[in-house]
């Protein structure tokens, strides 16, 4: 999603996510692996509530901790984190990240605080335009539903959003890839049905019928545990460069007649550059703010752009769709 040079920064963004993920060099220390060993071992290593219990008392878990399900192991590794940190830090070497992330300080149980308020930030921002939209554009507008589809989706994956950054579990970090791939793999659908919104109702459902397959294949293909985050970025990458495309060229087209296209066009450019965010990588502020939750954060008021354009397109296609009844009944 961007401007004419999107397609570069989207390819930029996603090499360097591929990149980072390898980049775990906290784990895979000596001293974090023994930290961690010795600290399950003394506390974790025995079966049964009561060693359970005696853990969480030691460890001064909150009602916060505890409905988010840290447990002992977990406990342990959030502790040898910090220390293997402060072992980083005595040497005079940078801050190191864990399993592909940077350390995050917990907040009320939930692992990165800040990616968190600003995934619901986002939701929020959903929200709140699809009631606008609904307010603004007649129930009986050209796409009127499809945009429907749209915000539901992205108020869907924002909501895992949430909940990922709250939690990482498996199922967690399965549902966060596959509803964040559904709302870049949904723009580009309803690019394309935007633009066959005047075609047959056929052709238009076996395009949906595509796009659903497509998802519900590649949402199995994730399921399967052991896949390739380069295919995930790249796949990611080439959908999202693909939707970008569409919108520039039917900008370019439809420019002499719909002023509205500078809004989509600066969309593109908004979203492009609050995306290079992730390109400025570095330990977190504070230990709470990263460049990932600054992304997060800056696609917040971005939001409101496209919502803006797409309420100017529905009220200009329903009124195209009055002329032309109109115009039929005449001839008629």
């Amino acid at each position: 999603m961007c401007r004419a040079g999107f397609p570069y920064i989207y390819i930029l963004v996603f090499v360097y996510l591929v990149v980072s993920c390898h980049a775990s060099i906290g784990d895979r220390t000596q001293f974090f692996h023994n930290c961690r060993q010795n600290c399950e071992r003394q506390n974790c290593s025995a079966d049964g509530i009561e060693i359970q219990e005696q853990a969480i008392k030691y460890y001064q878990q909150s009602i916060f901790d505890k409905a988010f399900a840290w447990n002992c192991a977990d406990e342990c590794q959030y502790g040898c984190m910090w220390r293997t940190v402060d072992a980083f830090a005595e040497r005079g070497w940078d801050v190191p990240q864990f399993y592909g992330k940077w350390p995050f300080v917990r907040f009320l149980g939930m692992q990165e605080p800040a990616s968190v308020l600003f995934s619901i930030l986002n939701l929020i921002a959903h929200i709140r335009w699809l009631r606008r939209f609904r307010t603004e554009v007649r129930p009986d507008s050209p796409c009127y539903k499809l945009w429907h589809i749209f915000s539901f989706i992205c108020i869907n994956g924002w909501i895992w959003s949430a909940v990922f950054h709250t939690r990482d579990f498996p199922v967690t970090e399965l549902m966060d890839y596959a509803f964040a791939y559904s709302i870049v793999l949904v723009s580009l659908y309803c690019m394309i049905m935007r633009m066959l919104h005047r075609r047959s109702i056929i052709l238009r459902g076996l395009i949906s019928l595509i796009f659903l397959s497509f998802f519900v294949n590649y949402f199995a293909y994730l399921s399967l545990g052991k896949f390739s985050y380069s295919l995930n970025m790249t796949t990611n990458m080439i959908t999202g460069a693909l939707s970008a495309l569409g919108w520039l060229v039917w900008s370019y087209l439809e420019r002499h007649r719909r002023p509205n296209y500078r809004k989509i066009i600066r969309f593109y450019i908004l979203f492009g550059m609050s995306m290079s965010l992730e390109l400025l990588d570095f330990p977190p502020i504070l230990w709470l703010l990263d460049a990932h939750a600054l992304w997060h954060l800056a696609t917040v008021p971005v939001i409101s752009v496209f919502y803006d354009f797409i309420i100017d397109d529905c009220r200009l296609l329903r009124k195209e769709k009055q002329y032309d009844d109109e115009k039929y009944r005449k001839h008629i």
